[in-house]
């Protein structure tokens, strides 16, 4: 797995640890990353981001006490054996169930109509499969 597999984005409202986390929890529930696969070192991670390495490793961390991660002992960070190899539609629909949210608020804000955002959201989904 390659550290610029991820995308930080520093000015946004969510931590970058969080963003980190949330963004490994969506590789394995899509099946994208498997079980025994070895994230970048916290070193690599803070190199090609330019990040702080504390922050990795809170996020790492995290990850260790939800069970999704175990530390190899001279090796680094893999993903557990105990991690599922694929979610139901449902449980990966529960993870952009925030984001989702959001958009609606910001819809409703802004008085958007309901087709056009999702005419524009079908548009960015086709555009980045």
């Amino acid at each position: 797995m390659d550290a610029l597999q991820f995308r930080i984005q520093p000015s946004s409202a969510e931590p970058i640890y969080r963003q980190i986390a949330d963004q490994l929890r969506r590789l394995v529930a899509s099946g994208q990353v498997t079980e025994g696969t070895m994230l970048p070192s916290v070193r690599d991670m803070a190199a090609a981001h330019v990040i702080n390495p504390m922050t990795v490793s809170k996020a790492y961390s995290l990850l260790e006490s939800e069970g999704m991660l175990e530390r190899l002992r001279g090796k680094g960070m893999v993903i557990s054996a105990q991690v599922r190899r694929s979610q139901p539609v449902t449980e990966r629909l529960r993870q952009i169930e925030p984001a989702l949210a959001a958009v609606v608020q910001q819809t409703h804000d802004l008085e958007l109509p309901t087709a056009t955002v999702l005419t524009h959201l079908q548009s960015m989904l086709e555009k980045d499969a």
